[in-house]
C-alpha cells in the first residue's frame, strides 16, 4: 500500500483529533492512524472475563483499553482506542491557571513558556464548545460533592489558611446532562438522568447516546455514550469532512523524511483472527507532506528516541522534563479508631465533581510552594461489593444456622429476610471512602531513554517531595475539618511508587532548540513539517487536569499548519 496525504496524524487523542479534525475541516486530506480499536457505546467489558482482556500488549495478544506502565518510582495508566485518553479520563475541563504558565529556574526565578493564556483564550473556548463543556448539575443528590464543599468551608473558617485560598468550584466536565448542547442561557433545556441525546448529525458509531446515569463507570468506558468522547464530537465532525481516512488498529513503528516528503510505515492489528493465523500484518507505508505525532507521552517519546537516528539533528532536550502533573491519589474514609464516617457514596455521580483549588506562589497570596487541585473521585457500583465483602461472613454464618434448622424443623419461623439483611453488616465502609485525586504544579524532573528496544524513565520522587508534603498536609488539614481519616495510596505507601493519569513532557515547548524539542506552534527544531501535538510538549507541568489544555494547543498548531498550507509551506 502507497498512499499519499496532506497529512499523517498518529494517535486519536485530545491532540491527535483535534488536529486531525481542523486540518480536514480546512480541505487538508488526512490520514488519522490510532493502534487501539473503536468503542462504541455498550462495547466497554463489565465482566471479569472480558475485563481480563481488557489490556494492551500486542505481543501477549492484548488489544484492549488499558496500557500500564512501570518505571521504578513512577507508574502511569494511559488510554489505547480511537478517542485515546478520554475513552477513561474524567471528563474535568479546566483551563491552566493564566499565572501558572511559569516554570522555576534553578538558580532562582521564573522562565515563562513559549506560549501564554492569552495565546490559548480563544482555543480554549474553541475546545470547550466542541466537547459540549458544563458544569455538574446535580450537586444537591451528591453526597461527596457537598461534602467538598462543607470542608473546603469549613477550613476556610480559619484565618490561618486564608492564603493558602482552599476554593471550592465545580469544573466543567465533558459530559451530556442535558438532551441538547449545553446552552447557559438555555432555561429550557433541563439535565435529565438517562434521558435521549439529540444530536444534529449522526456520530462515527451511528450508536444513539443518553444523558449521564451518575453510575460512576466514567473512567472504564462510558456505555451509554454520555461522556462527550472524541470519537463522538472532533473524530466524527472529520469523518463528515470526507477528508480523512482514520485507520484503527493501526500501529507506528518508524517515520522518515526524504526529500521533503514524510514516510510512515504501520502493522495492522488483527485481534479477532484465530490464534492460528496471522494477528499482525507485515509493515505497510503511507506518505504525505506532514507528519502529527500525537501518541501521547509515552508514544511519542519513544517513537522519536526510536527513530532518532533518521532525525539526527533533533534538539538534545528530548526525553527531558517528564513529570505526572503532580498526580497523587489518596482517600478519605471511616476513622477506624473512633468509628467516626461521614457518607460520600463515591458511586453516584460521575467519577470526578468538583474540586478545590489551594493557591501556587506565582499567585502573589502569601502562599508558599506550588500549587494544585484536590478533586473528588469516584468508583462503579461494584467496587462497593469488593470492599464490603470481607464484612459478610459472620452474617451469612447466622443464615446457614437457620437455614439449617428451618430444614430439620428446629425452627418453626422460615422467615430469614432479617438475617440476610442482617449479613450485609453496617454496609459503612465503601459508602464512607472517598478517592482523592490530588494534581498540580510538581517539578518536571524525569528523563526518558532506551533501554534496549524498551522506553525507560528516570524520575525520582524526591525532587518533587516539597509539593507532595504540600499536598498531604492539605488532606490532613480537609480530612479533619470532615471528621474523617486520612490514607495514602496503598502503592505509594507500601512500593514508594507514584501513580499518574497524567504524563506529560519530553519533548517540551522551547525558543530554539537548546530549550525544547518544539516551538510555540509545536514544530519540530530542525525538520519543517514534522510536528507533535500531544502532553509531551508540555515545558512543566499543566497544574489542573490537561485534557483542556493539550486540546486548546493542538487547536493553536492546527491553525498554524493550515496557514503554512495556505502559504505553500
Amino acid at each position: 500500500m502507497n498512499e499519499h496525504f496532506d497529512a499523517i496524524v498518529v494517535g486519536s487523542g485530545f491532540g491527535g483529533s483535534v488536529a486531525a479534525y481542523r486540518l480536514a475541516e480546512a480541505g487538508l486530506t488526512v490520514c488519522l492512524l490510532e493502534r487501539g480499536r473503536r468503542y462504541p457505546p455498550h462495547s466497554f467489558p463489565r465482566a471479569p472475563h472480558e475485563m481480563k482482556r481488557n489490556f494492551w500488549d500486542p505481543s501477549s495478544r492484548l488489544y484492549g483499553m488499558f496500557n500500564f506502565w512501570s518505571f521504578g518510582e513512577t507508574g502511569a495508566l494511559v488510554s489505547s482506542g480511537l478517542g485515546g485518553g478520554s475513552l477513561i479520563y474524567a471528563n474535568v475541563l479546566l483551563r491552566k491557571d493564566e499565572k501558572w504558565f511559569h516554570e522555576e529556574l534553578p538558580g532562582g526565578g521564573y522562565r515563562p513558556w513559549p506560549v501564554q493564556y492569552a495565546d490559548l483564550e480563544n482555543h480554549y473556548a474553541r475546545a470547550e464548545k466542541m466537547l459540549n463543556a458544563q458544569p455538574y448539575p446535580w450537586k444537591k443528590i451528591t453526597p461527596k460533592t457537598r461534602a467538598m464543599e462543607e470542608a473546603a468551608r469549613l477550613v476556610r473558617r480559619n484565618p490561618a489558611f486564608s492564603a493558602d485560598g482552599y476554593e471550592w468550584g465545580l469544573p466543567n466536565l465533558a459530559v451530556s446532562f442535558r438532551e441538547h448542547p449545553y446552552n447557559p442561557d438555555d432555561t429550557t433545556n433541563f439535565p435529565v438522568i438517562g434521558g435521549p441525546i439529540v444530536e444534529p448529525f449522526a456520530n462515527l458509531h451511528n450508536a444513539p447516546r443518553q444523558t449521564c446515569q451518575l453510575c460512576g463507570e466514567c473512567d472504564i468506558g462510558c456505555n451509554y455514550g454520555s461522556k462527550n468522547t472524541l470519537d463522538f464530537n472532533y473524530l466524527s465532525a472529520a469523518q463528515r469532512t470526507g477528508n480523512i481516512e482514520i485507520k484503527d488498529l493501526c500501529e507506528v513503528v518508524a517515520f522518515t523524511k526524504s526529500d521533503g516528503i514524510f514516510q510512515a510505515r504501520y502493522v495492522r492489528h488483527f485481534p479477532d483472527e484465530p490464534d492460528n493465523e496471522k494477528r499482525k500484518s507485515a509493515p505497510l507505508t503511507i506518505t504525505a507532506n506532514r507528519l502529527i505525532l500525537a501518541a501521547g507521552t509515552f508514544g511519542t517519546n519513544y517513537l522519536l528516541l526510536k527513530n532518532r537516528s533518521q532525525f539526527p539533528r533533533l534538539s538534545p532536550t528530548l526525553g527531558t522534563g517528564y513529570q505526572g502533573n503532580g498526580d497523587l491519589l489518596a482517600f478519605f474514609r471511616r476513622d477506624k479508631w473512633t468509628g467516626a464516617a461521614h457518607e460520600f457514596a463515591p458511586s453516584k455521580g460521575p467519577v470526578i465533581t468538583s474540586y478545590i483549588r489551594l493557591n501556587d506562589a506565582l499567585d502573589g497570596t502569601g502562599a508558599k510552594g506550588r500549587g494544585f487541585y484536590v478533586q473528588d473521585g469516584g468508583f462503579p457500583s461494584f467496587v462497593n461489593w469488593l470492599i464490603e465483602a470481607p464484612h459478610l461472613a459472620p452474617g451469612a454464618l447466622t443464615i446457614l444456622k437457620r437455614w439449617w434448622n428451618s430444614l430439620t424443623g428446629g425452627d418453626p419461623d422460615a422467615d430469614l429476610s432479617t438475617e440476610v439483611s442482617a449479613a450485609f453488616g453496617k454496609t459503612v465502609e465503601a459508602v464512607s471512602l472517598l478517592p482523592m485525586l490530588n494534581m498540580g504544579r510538581a517539578p518536571a524532573s524525569g528523563k526518558f531513554s532506551l533501554k534496549g528496544k524498551h522506553l525507560a524513565c528516570d524520575w525520582q520522587r524526591a525532587d518533587s517531595q516539597d509539593y507532595f508534603d504540600r499536598v498531604l498536609e492539605a488532606g490532613q488539614t480537609l480530612a479533619q475539618a470532615l471528621g474523617v481519616a486520612y490514607e495514602d495510596n496503598p502503592l505509594d505507601s507500601f512500593f514508594e511508587q507514584v501513580l499518574t493519569a497524567h504524563p506529560l513532557g519530553g519533548c517540551p515547548m522551547g525558543e530554539n532548540e537548546h530549550e525544547g524539542v518544539v516551538d510555540k506552534y509545536g514544530a519540530v527544531f530542525n525538520y519543517p513539517g514534522l510536528y507533535i501535538a500531544d502532553g509531551s510538549v508540555f515545558p512543566g507541568p499543566v497544574g489542573p487536569n490537561p485534557s483542556l489544555t493539550i486540546a486548546a494547543l493542538s487547536e493553536r498548531f492546527a491553525e498554524h499548519i493550515i496557514e503554512q498550507a495556505k502559504g505553500g509551506q
